[in-house]
């Protein structure tokens, strides 16, 4: 059923400002959001995170303005019932919807990955290719894509498709003949799968035993895929590093500290060029081992460690066993053939490892993890800190008092005729003054147990 424009203004309470061409929903998006193609944020007026991805979901509007895609929130805090119906969970949540197909948002929030990922929902799983030049157009705007070359048809194809759409949201999927590949590289069967990844074709070893294990070629093809999505050198972030530790590959780290702006020391910016050198040097001999990448931020890494790293530092995360490798030396002073040879003693287990899964290093891991929280929170408003720990401290110690004294107080009571008022005044007071005390003195020993941490 086709909705005409003035039906669905109707249906939506749009409001278009002049500065942004995002849409603004009520309830009666429910009835309506199976038809076309949807991009929505689902937010509330009191988060903070919402406010700040507001400019950024304007520009995204913008850029998206003459496709069909139409960009779009709502307040969940007016409209319940379109939070509940898609089950949100989190502010802000992002949803892209095509038909009854919906998927979450879970890249960063950045306008350019936003983008690419609507248009690449807004397309068919697999898209079809059939002339050189245009394969020739989609290696130049994506540095990274799977293709399948033979016919579309067979057990091969037909896993490949699967995952196409598994993985739609992550990366590109094409389709073409022998015919439109053949000046690139020659496919090693008749029907093949293959990776572009930044100037390089790298192909799925489909002998003729796995094609007839449909199970195994399911497994194999899935793995395959999501270890080979990556980039040489991504920006890892807590958005994806979860999808990192699915590759069962060595992740090699290199951590800075960006600041407000996103920039860095040239130290830093040094380092972090001589590690992607590593990596695009020698390719063809790491990347079936090593997922190289590089962080913005030093907490994840801290997290990773359980120490404080300085920056710039190198970090490997082993992410089948969660184990992980520091170097010996000096991450500043290292040369590309120090982290060669550095990458070399871990592929064959000759570095020292670290961390792990195990029980204790869960519990450390959760308590350098508090610790960490408890610091920031300190330094960013200590005052605000010592009320929030403070007060409850205060008041367990006022329940432990009256606890251990509790006969002390039935005496009191029991006293307070013969004793008369003045007496009486007196405990209440002695009381009070107690529990100054106690919570004068919970929050210096906050402050005492946060600046021993420290």
């Amino acid at each position: 059923m086709n909705i005409r424009p003035w039906i669905l203004v109707i249906f939506l309470t749009v409001t278009k400002s002049h500065s942004s061409r995002v849409l603004e929903l009520s309830d009666k998006f429910i009835d309506i959001s199976s038809e076309g193609l949807w991009f929505v944020k689902f937010y509330a007026p009191w988060c903070a995170h919402c406010r700040r991805l507001e400019p950024i979901w304007a520009h995204v509007a913008q850029n998206l303005n003459n496709s069909p895609i139409k960009v779009a929130k709502v307040d969940c805090t007016r409209f319940p019932a379109v939070a509940t119906h898609f089950k949100v969970r989190a502010y802000p949540t992002i949803m892209f919807l095509k038909g009854s197909y919906q998927h979450e948002y879970s890249g960063e929030r950045v306008k350019e990955d936003m983008v690419n990922y609507a248009i690449r929902m807004s397309e068919p799983a697999v898209q079809k290719i059939s002339h050189a030049d245009t394969l020739g157009n989609v290696k130049e705007t994506h540095s990274i894509f799977f293709g399948f070359i033979g016919k579309t048809q067979g057990t091969l194809w037909e896993i490949f498709r699967l995952h196409a759409e598994k993985y739609q949201p992550h990366t590109w999927f094409f389709a073409m003949s022998q015919d439109v590949i053949k000046h690139d590289v020659k496919p090693p069967n008749e029907t093949s799968v293959f990776v572009y990844k930044e100037g390089d074709i790298y192909f799925f070893n489909a002998n003729k035993a796995l094609i007839e294990d449909n199970e195994t070629l399911n497994t194999t093809l899935d793995k395959w895929i999501n270890s080979e999505r990556f980039g040489f050198f991504p920006k890892i972030s807590r958005a994806n590093i979860n999808d990192l530790m699915d590759t069962e590959k060595y992740i090699v780290i290199a951590v800075l500290s960006e600041n407000k702006l996103s920039e860095i020391t040239q130290t830093e910016q040094d380092f972090k060029d001589m590690i992607e050198g590593v990596i695009k040097s020698k390719r063809h001999d790491l990347h079936h081992h090593f997922q190289f990448g590089w962080m913005g931020s030093p907490e994840l890494a801290n997290s990773i460690a359980m120490s404080e790293l300085t920056v710039p530092h190198l970090l490997v995360l082993n992410s089948t066993t969660s184990h992980h490798h520091i170097p010996d030396d000096d991450p500043v002073l290292m040369t590309p053939k120090d982290v060669l040879f550095f990458l070399e003693q871990i592929r064959y287990e000759m570095a020292p490892t670290y961390g792990g899964n195990s029980l204790f290093v869960r519990i450390y891991r959760g308590f350098f993890e508090a610790r960490t929280t408890l610091a920031n929170m300190w330094h960013g408003n200590p005052v605000l800190t010592s009320l929030v720990f403070g007060l409850p401290l205060g008041f367990l110690s006022l329940l432990c008092y009256s606890v251990c004294c509790a006969d002390i107080l039935d005496a009191d009571e029991e006293e307070d005729e013969e004793r008369g008022n003045n007496t009486v005044l007196i405990f209440k007071y002695n009381k009070i003054i107690f529990l100054i005390i106690d919570v004068y003195s919970s929050t210096i020993l906050l402050s005492f147990i946060i600046n021993l941490m420290e």
